[in-house]
């Protein structure tokens, strides 16, 4: 099955983890995502995949509002991605677990405790230099050198080999590149606003797209001690308990009457037949 949807990156917060713990937490709105295409081995694409469309746009180009449309959807659908699915997807479709068109809740995919890797488009820096973008320490600051505090130094050697070597850390630049965070942990969910927690810092800014990969369970998570309901929640269960048991005694009471009653019935109706 699918083990992967898309969300935007929202704010961060604090929450506290299975153990308590006060950490940091980045908010994922993970709402709507819809099955748009499916792609088989058997079919004229050639390999096992899903199609997943995400988020609405007010003016989208024709040719997506088409793709759209033909898996049965009105909305006009921002962003496509596709995603590998775990074993056969012919066998997935023979069972009609997915179609087009079709929307795939969090709880599905997702559920406290699980690893995720979050993948999404880093923050622009623009040019920097080679000690912010490369972590180069820089030059001495003293022995007379007074403009070679944060230069790259040198590039290469002289005439062997005679140029720079493809790859060399140099300024250039920085960020607005893809990227990834593997082995992050779910803190939270909420199903009613369709909303993950995630634990800690996620790539990518504010409102931008970020793809949410399940990796499995968290090694060694235990899931949070159950709360103890309060006195005021134990008193409510208590008197619920007791009107239970009153309405239990009125009804045994209330049973022979009845049957007698019945039985009372019967009798006039064979004398009347009589």
């Amino acid at each position: 099955m699918i083990n992967t949807l898309l969300g935007i990156k929202k704010n961060m917060t604090s929450t506290y983890d299975s153990r308590g713990r006060r950490v940091g937490a980045t908010i994922v709105e993970m709402t709507p995502n819809f099955v748009t295409q499916l792609k088989t081995t058997e079919g004229k694409d050639g390999y096992n995949a899903v199609q997943i469309g995400f988020g609405t746009k007010k003016s989208v180009n024709k040719p997506q509002v088409g793709h759209a449309k033909k898996a049965g959807l009105d909305q006009q659908i921002k962003w496509f991605r596709e995603v590998k699915v775990e074993g056969d997807t012919s066998a997935t479709l023979s069972t009609s677990d997915l179609k087009p068109g079709q929307q795939l809740k969090l709880e599905q995919v997702f559920s406290i405790g699980d690893a995720v890797k979050v993948s999404g488009i880093s923050k622009g820096k623009g040019f920097q230099g080679g000690v912010r973008r490369h972590g180069f320490h820089g030059g001495p600051k003293t022995h007379g050198q007074s403009d070679r505090h944060r230069a790259p130094g040198s590039i290469g050697s002289g005439t062997t080999p005679g140029r720079v070597y493809k790859g060399k850390r140099m300024a250039g630049h920085m960020g607005d590149m893809q990227a990834s965070a593997k082995n992050l942990e779910i803190v939270g969910l909420d199903k009613a606003k369709s909303l993950i927690m995630v634990k800690g810092s996620i790539p990518g800014s504010i409102g931008g797209l970020v793809v949410l990969t399940n990796l499995g369970r968290i090694k060694g998570y235990t899931p949070p001690p159950e709360e103890k309901p309060s006195e005021e929640d134990l008193e409510a269960a208590a008197a619920e308990e007791a009107k239970e048991a009153e309405r239990a005694v009125e009804t045994e009471a209330a049973e022979p009457e009845a049957q007698a009653e019945q039985v009372e019935e019967k009798t006039g109706e064979q004398e009347n037949a009589s």
